[in-house]
């Protein structure tokens, strides 16, 4: 997916509160109607950035178990 134009500077990143201390955490950031994913770990590092339908499409797939380990 190539990444949206969007300016990352302004962003709040959050990151969720059940995270653990093994290193495995993702932060989000909701910007100018685009959610701004990264390891927060690496905050240097690369960034995704999806739109706001891509972000639902993927969330509503999260709460439906499309995701889910076998």
């Amino acid at each position: 997916m190539p990444k949206k134009d969007v300016d990352l500077s302004r962003a709040t990143w959050r990151t969720s509160t059940l995270s653990g201390s093994n290193g495995q955490c993702v932060s989000v950031a909701f910007v100018d109607g685009h959610v701004a994913v990264r390891h927060s770990k690496d905050v240097d590092g690369p960034v995704l950035v999806f739109t706001d339908s891509e972000w639902r499409a993927f969330t509503g797939g999260v709460h439906l178990g499309e995701f889910d380990l076998l």
